[in-house]
């Protein structure tokens, strides 16, 4: 019976450990994550470039998060191999500060941040405050399955089995690396895993010799998780955590050897405290790093041979995934219904590869990337005309008003993204060769604007996605207000850029049409996406008909 206590009681510690990670993360990436692309893919050096794995591996509290982030990128032809290498490498050393911070005893801080956190996620209603009140009611519940945690050993700390199991595990080194590897891995979270192993020391429920061979394969393990959520992606997306997996690999088995052999000839030896794990996890991925950096570009070639990039035949762009309707999902309703969904997230991903480079292009005014972004919109009219053919072949018979009604609003939807591609192929590109071709540039103000504006709409087309899949209300609603926020940034863009003009700004004058003009082409684009929303409100009473007045009197209206 202690044995069933202790092992409901751990995983409850650890289910709530991981959604509390998670919590934060996604507070942080709803908040943030449209700047996330500008701070990812931009020119740098290597040592510059896991500088800012560090900073967004502490910022969303997982390496893994940041592997999957780069390896989208890099998947997109936004970011080179050896870039994309050292960020990774940085994250992993960045997600072992956080573990440093965590592990400190700060169970006075739990009240603190419950309460400053509820109180901005149920009261508030800006979009940054909620999400931040999310942050810190994660960062408590982080602290509290801890506790749980170290509560839940208490029980059996003094029983026969931990012990046994502790000794076993500090003897045979191999095998304790391998729990740790999958550890790591089933938790999809090594920050999880690791806090798990210090606290696990900090109480003495295992020695300091298990605990150091179950880090070392918790960071062998953390390695595999963007291995295996990359899988489906293009060879260029994979090579990235692939290479990441070799280096981390092949050093975890490297220190494992090479540190229990010492500890056991005596040759070293250290304090065996929760502490002193942390340290360790901290040294491990700093000498990582400043070992395997100056070999991230050597790494290229081998991760080419080992998966080389498929052969473009029949004019075709490569990276582009073809059409998933399939005519033979007539006999099924609601699995036409989720084919055409399928090919709605190819379509709005296809926009997104327009719409993502259209800062580049108006920096660069780079002619062949220009007809590279204008070249994708005919595979946009062609996802249109596919839906269209699809949704006018479905059989009346059988289906249902409701599957209808869905397959009337995902053409508008398709009607909406074509038109969405449209903006940026006719107006924004053309903006841009324009603005290249006269010789002038936005003011630093203005360009910030634009930019931030274009980093928000980012994040809203990965939102209007989530909503296209999941038909959840709250996102819906939350995609709704992201509109209204983006006419928000337009309108006051404007007003400063005329105040700047009544200043005299020269730069501002010469590129006066320009910016207004991809000022309401950006909120033009970001409306077509947000209408993914509307079928969603307007079913659950949350959209009304009008924002006029209803019930006016005569006299007022005359």
């Amino acid at each position: 019976m202690a044995i069933l206590s202790f092992l409901t009681s751990l995983a409850g510690a650890v289910m709530l450990l991981l959604f509390a990670v998670r919590m934060v993360r996604t507070g942080i990436e709803r908040s943030y994550g449209a700047t996330f692309q500008r701070l990812l893919t931009g020119q740098r050096s290597l040592v510059q470039a896991s500088t800012v794995g560090i900073g967004m591996a502490i910022i969303l509290q997982s390496s893994a998060a940041v592997a999957l982030l780069t390896s989208g990128f890099a998947a997109s032809g936004l970011l080179s191999f050896t870039s994309g290498l050292a960020i990774v490498l940085g994250g992993d050393l960045g997600s072992a500060l956080i573990i440093q911070l965590l592990s400190f005893r700060l169970d006075w801080l739990v009240p603190v941040l419950l309460a400053v956190g509820g109180y901005l996620f149920v009261k508030t209603e800006a979009k940054k405050a909620r999400q931040m009140g999310r942050i810190l009611m994660g960062i408590a519940f982080i602290l509290i399955s801890l506790r749980f945690l170290r509560e839940a050993m208490d029980p059996i700390r003094e029983s026969a089995f931990l012990p046994a199991i502790a000794e076993y595990l500090a003897r045979d080194y191999i095998t304790a690396f391998l729990v740790g590897t999958a550890l790591a891995f089933v938790m999809h979270s090594s920050v999880a895993a690791i806090l798990m192993c210090v606290t696990l020391v900090q109480i003495e429920a295992i020695p300091f010799a298990a605990g150091l061979s179950l880090m070392l394969g918790a960071n062998c393990g953390s390695a595999f998780i963007p291995v295996w959520l990359s899988r489906t992606m293009a060879p260029s997306g994979r090579r990235i955590p692939l290479a990441n997996l070799a280096l981390r690999g092949t050093w975890s088995v490297i220190c494992l050897i090479g540190i229990n052999m010492a500890q056991r000839t005596g040759i070293i030896e250290m304090p065996e405290t929760g502490q002193a794990l942390v340290s360790a996890h901290l040294l491990f991925n700093a000498s990582l790093l400043i070992l395997a950096l100056p070999f991230c570009g050597a790494l290229r070639g081998v991760m080419m041979r080992m998966l080389p990039d498929p052969v473009v035949s029949g004019g075709k762009q490569p990276g582009l995934p073809v059409s998933v309707l399939n005519t033979d999902d007539y006999r099924q309703p609601q699995q036409a219904i989720t084919s055409l969904k399928r090919e709605l997230l190819r379509m709005s991903d296809l926009v997104g590869s327009m719409f993502r480079p259209v800062p580049e292009l108006y920096q660069s005014g780079d002619s062949a990337k220009i007809k590279a972004v204008k070249a994708l919109d005919t595979e946009v009219n062609a996802c249109l005309s596919g839906i269209r053919s699809y949704v006018a072949g479905m059989p009346t018979e059988g289906m249902s008003e409701e599957n209808a009604k869905t397959a009337r609003d995902l053409v508008e939807y398709a009607i909406r993204l074509e038109t969405a591609g449209d903006v940026v192929d006719e107006r924004l590109a053309a903006l841009a060769a324009s603005m290249h071709k006269k010789g002038v540039q936005f003011s630093k103000e203005g360009w910030t604007e634009i930019t931030r504006m274009h980093e928000v709409i980012v994040a809203n087309m990965q939102l209007a996605s989530n909503v296209l899949i999941s038909d959840d209300l709250e996102s819906a609603r939350l995609l709704s207000l992201e509109k209204t926020e983006v006419k928000r940034m337009e309108r006051d863009s404007r007003k400063r850029h005329l105040r700047r003009l009544q200043h005299g700004a020269s730069e501002s004058f010469e590129t006066s049409d320009i910016h207004l003009e991809t000022l309401r082409a950006l909120r033009e684009f970001n409306s077509h996406i947000a209408a993914i929303a509307y079928p969603i409100l307007y079913r659950n009473g949350q959209l009304l008909e009008t924002r006029l007045i209803q019930g006016m009197h005569e006299k007022e209206i005359n």
